[in-house]
């Protein structure tokens, strides 16, 4: 070998190695017939990399789009990777499988010009750090960026174009169908549910009624929706504030933007809006804003569900209202449970009666709390002092918790008739208008 070889030589085992990182990725986004899976993309480029003698140090794939910027984590992990010396190239298929955003292009740009990206080696193209191969790179990636947002926009339009002839994108509520034939789309009534639809809007709209009286009757002749379960009461509401049953629909929802449908209604506008109004539920005090005594203490014993109260007026012919507060089971477990409403009034009666049989029978499960104790002191004190201005000796009258909790259940405060349900460590139930307990 001559002088010239051998310095060739000794020049060329200066060269360092690039270690590649083959990086794979398929979007959900991407078309089948445009973007090659994985699987063939990894294939290609391994046939390549044994073509040219590359060395791929790690393979690498991922299945996320590239339309936002930081949103891959096998990305980021391999730019961190790429920062502290694992890789010094990177294999791909395409430039548009790197990057489809700015942002994302400007941190490969920027590790290249770092020195720590030798080269970006794609199925055609070589990258490499020198001006006019990281211009066509950026350009490239930015034409993929263009055509991503370009598609964003054909798709808009496209929606914007089906909406303006009457059919609104997406599944269409119950009581109608998306039906497709002669490679053409419609929207048509549901045979076995539309006209259960229109029932119940003449129902809420004709004899005013409820929400739950209309699960009732749906449940009892079995309208159900496309799965076979049965319809909440949050669904019904929807579907009665649906404006698509009578031919018009808004599209996105809160937009403005509303549409005429090209579909046969189920109802006509002024039933719509007669439905509209019967939902409208007159203006009171915000629900629970009003703290009752006995509010979120009781259960009902009959299905398990919460006691609720409520203040009611009775209008009487030649006097002011008088109001009264009732408890009643709320019925969030079972709408037909019988449980008889109880006035406040017997509610308490009924309280200190269990707390007086539970006081002779059980006196060992009474927890008398330092709140109770101290409600107890000062009635003592208070009820001394009454005793003395009718010169009666308190000490010849003994007290107890019945005395107190008397007191407390008719005079006392709210505090003070919550804290008497605390004597108990067990859940206490209403049933048959009367306190009770399970144990």
């Amino acid at each position: 070998m001559d002088t010239t070889n051998r310095i060739r030589s000794k020049d060329e085992s200066k060269i360092p190695l690039i270690e590649y990182c083959l990086y794979a990725r398929k979007s959900s986004e991407d078309d089948e017939r445009q973007a090659m899976s994985i699987d063939s993309q990894l294939k290609e480029m391994n046939d390549l990399a044994i073509r040219d003698g590359l060395f791929i140090k790690e393979i690498r794939r991922e299945s996320h789009s590239a339309k936002m910027s930081g949103q891959r984590p096998v990305f980021n992990q391999l730019l961190n990777d790429i920062r502290v010396g694992m890789f010094t190239g990177i294999l791909t298929w395409a430039p548009d499988r790197l990057s489809r955003n700015a942002g994302d292009l400007g941190m490969l740009v920027d590790l290249m010009d770092q020195g720590k990206i030798q080269q970006i080696k794609t199925f055609s193209q070589n990258f490499s750090n020198n001006p006019n191969e990281k211009f066509l790179l950026m350009i490239l990636c930015s034409q993929a960026k263009l055509e991503n947002d370009q598609k964003g926009l054909n798709v808009k339009r496209g929606i914007r174009a089906k909406c303006e002839l009457g059919w609104r994108p997406g599944m269409t509520p119950l009581g109608y169908y998306n039906r497709a034939f002669g490679g053409k789309k419609d929207v048509v009534i549901d045979p076995d549910r539309g006209h259960i639809i229109t029932e119940m809007y003449m129902k809420v709209a004709e004899q005013g009624a409820h929400g739950r009286g209309i699960k009732k009757w749906l449940d009892e002749v079995g309208f159900t929706t496309r799965t076979g379960k049965k319809v909440t009461l949050s669904s019904i509401y929807l579907m009665l504030k649906n404006s698509f049953y009578y031919g018009k629909f808004e599209y996105p929802v809160g937009s403005g933007n509303w549409y005429k449908g090209s579909y046969p209604p189920l109802i006509t506008k002024e039933v719509f809006d007669k439905v509209q109004k019967n939902l409208i539920v007159p203006k009171k005090s915000k629900w629970g804003s009003k703290d009752l005594t006995y509010r979120r203490i009781f259960k009902c014993f009959s299905c398990g569900s919460g006691i609720v109260g409520e203040e009611r007026s009775r209008y009487r012919k030649y006097r002011e209202p008088r109001d009264h507060i009732y408890y009643h089971c709320s019925r969030q477990k079972d709408y037909d449970c019988e449980e008889l409403y109880i006035s406040e009034e017997s509610l308490t009666k009924s309280l200190f009666r269990y707390i007086n049989f539970m006081y002779m029978a059980h006196p060992q499960v009474l927890n008398l709390t330092e709140d109770i104790r101290r409600g107890m002191e000062s009635y003592r004190k208070i009820r001394d002092q009454v005793l003395l201005h009718q010169d009666i000796d308190p000490d010849s009258k003994s007290m107890d918790l019945r005395d107190y909790a008397r007191y407390a259940l008719k005079d006392g405060a709210m505090e003070e008739k919550r804290q008497l349900i605390q004597l108990f460590n067990n859940q206490l139930y209403i049933k048959d208008k009367a306190v009770i307990s399970k144990t």
